[in-house]
């Protein structure tokens, strides 16, 4: 499913969580690369007006939708997808890592977070190897000499999935330079899924994940965080949707 904006147009190209795990052993197989973009309407503002960000995305070789609003307008078009949120992917492509003998590394967040995340993933994932752990410093440059730095240890490693944490656009972009230097590792674009699974962060409540209003209880948690974030998300909506419609 194609999603268009007026400066940007981003492929979804993996429909389905089973297609997604199908596509990903398949690379693990091959020992193949690849880089994982769960976009969201966030996404889609910062796609609209960053043209870095543009330039990452046209790097991410899997795409997913992360977010109702994403779905709902993929049916608008007549091509509809499965929600996928980034942080519900981290457990099933770990115990996918897991089975196929792959070990993983963890980027993100803090050091206390991704202790606590990789003990969360090892109870989850049996067998489990996790090759590399790194916290960046606050004000880390996803395209600098310290990114590079890490993505060498990563490569290193052996690590062949690795989940990075640090939130949009510097994980995509990290991602991107990734596919230049690490090509054999799998980059997946997660945001606060470690800090979910570590309890660094509460997640909203399944029943309200279910009835589509987790933007409203995120909104309600941290007014001044989000407000800002999802009126814009709000503003951009009606013309992608009307996009979506007439592409049909």
């Amino acid at each position: 499913m194609r999603l268009s904006g007026k400066n940007f147009a981003v492929e979804i190209n993996v429909p389905t969580q089973d297609a997604l795990m199908v596509e990903v052993a398949a690379r693990f197989a091959a020992q193949d690369g690849f880089a994982l973009a769960t976009i969201n309407l966030d996404h889609v503002t910062k796609l609209e007006s960053d043209v870095g960000f543009r330039t990452a995305y046209n790097a991410q070789d899997l795409v997913v939708a992360d977010g109702n609003p994403i779905v709902w307008v993929s049916r608008l078009a007549g091509k509809s997808v499965e929600l996928m949120p980034g942080s519900e992917l981290v457990v099933p492509l770990t115990q996918l890592a897991a089975e196929k003998g792959v070990s993983i590394a963890l980027i993100g967040s803090s050091d206390a977070s991704l202790a606590a995340a990789a003990d969360a993933l090892k109870a989850a994932a049996q067998g489990l190897e996790i090759s590399y752990v790194h916290a960046p410093e606050y004000g880390f440059d996803p395209q600098g000499d310290a990114a590079r730095a890490v993505l060498k240890d990563v490569a290193a490693s052996g690590a062949q999935l690795a989940f990075l944490a640090l939130g949009a656009p510097k994980q995509e972009l990290f991602a991107a330079l990734g596919r230049e230097l690490a090509p054999n590792v799998g980059f997946a674009s997660i945001g606060a899924g470690l800090d979910f699974l570590s309890g660094e962060q509460v997640r909203a409540p399944l029943w309200v994940r279910k009835i589509a209003m987790e933007w409203a209880w995120r909104l309600l948690s941290n007014p001044r965080r989000f407000f800002m974030r999802y009126l814009s998300c709000a503003l951009v909506l009606p013309g992608l949707g009307w996009r979506a419609f007439k592409s049909r």
